[in-house]
């Protein structure tokens, strides 16, 4: 069986939709209030899970593992976020999700969690973190890929680009005890050092458009002739090996979708793609347009619950 296992901190969001965005030291009610699982890793992992059950191309037996810190095993904050996944615990592990390889900190009853004011003005989002959570750690890490080296089977790693300098010893670590298994990267925060290293030592490389655009130059010329790659909506993808670049825009020239919640659409995109690397036949353009179309559909509704049929 193959395992595709995402690596990435894990939050309960606080979603307040305003009006509009809020001045300093002023008061503003907000029209809508929501409580739910946020996190870029376990965001994808419950688009992906949607799709391995229901979607468009018949895969191999794929089997998912969160690998997050999350509070005490018995806080009631980490029964909600597990049971996030589906009705229940036991119910998201009958789906193929494992959270065996959590690491679940004692004494910690309290999650990492993001506040977010979403002005329905602009569609802007603000977003403030608090985490208390001791961070995964090397040596965690490294019990945690020696179990999967024991077994013996095929994975794909999927890394949020947080901690870099961590999360660089850990790819390095399973570079050397799991050669033959395929790595991935989110690459997103323009502001964080140590990305352009972790996107080195990847198979796959998720860029945001927010890290790219002002970097375009330190891609070697090979995005040169192609603006698409940051100028335009949807998203463009580029195989090294082979130099071949698609695009894909997020709807036909000229078609406008009702945007109804964005956050979350770039983990559905990655979910997309991952789903789409890991299906036997399909060209780049195919997987691409999938999780464009994917993503699309994402930021029509809010959360990701039905996003596939």
């Amino acid at each position: 069986m193959k395992h595709l296992i995402f690596v990435g901190a894990c939050y309960l969001d606080t979603i307040l939709t305003v009006p509009h965005f809020p001045k300093e030291d002023s008061k503003l009610r907000a029209t809508t209030a929501q409580v739910r699982r946020g996190g870029n890793c376990p965001n994808t992992l419950e688009v992906i899970a949607q799709l391995l059950r229901a979607g468009p191309r018949r895969l191999p037996p794929i089997k998912l593992h969160l690998v997050s810190c999350l509070p005490d095993a018995q806080a009631t904050a980490t029964s909600k976020i597990l049971a996030s996944f589906g009705g229940d615990v036991e119910e998201a592990e009958e789906n193929g999700i494992d959270f065996s390889h959590c690491l679940y900190r004692q004494g910690h009853d309290e999650p990492a969690s993001s506040y977010i004011i979403r002005g329905a003005q602009t569609g802007s989002r603000t977003i403030v973190n608090f985490n208390d959570l001791p961070e995964m750690t090397a040596g965690e890490f490294e019990r945690i890929a020696d179990a999967f080296a024991r077994q013996g089977d095929e994975c794909w790693w999927h890394f949020e680009g947080r901690i870099p300098e961590t999360t660089l010893r850990c790819i390095r670590y399973l570079r050397r005890s799991l050669p033959g298994n395929t790595i991935s990267v989110e690459v997103e925060k323009p502001n964080r050092e140590g990305l352009v290293e972790l996107a080195a030592e990847a198979d796959v490389v998720f860029y945001s458009r927010s890290w790219a655009e002002p970097r375009v130059h330190q891609f070697g010329g090979v995005f040169e002739g192609r603006s698409s790659f940051i100028k335009s909506e949807g998203a463009g993808a580029l195989e090294v090996s082979s130099g071949e670049y698609t695009h894909h825009p997020a709807t036909p020239s000229g078609q406008r979708v009702p945007v109804v919640d964005t956050i979350g659409a770039g983990d559905t995109f990655i979910a997309g793609m991952l789903y789409g690397l890991n299906a036997p036949g399909w060209s780049s353009r195919e997987k691409l347009a999938f999780a464009v179309r994917l993503a699309t559909k994402k930021v029509q509704r809010e959360g990701f619950c039905g996003l596939v049929p």
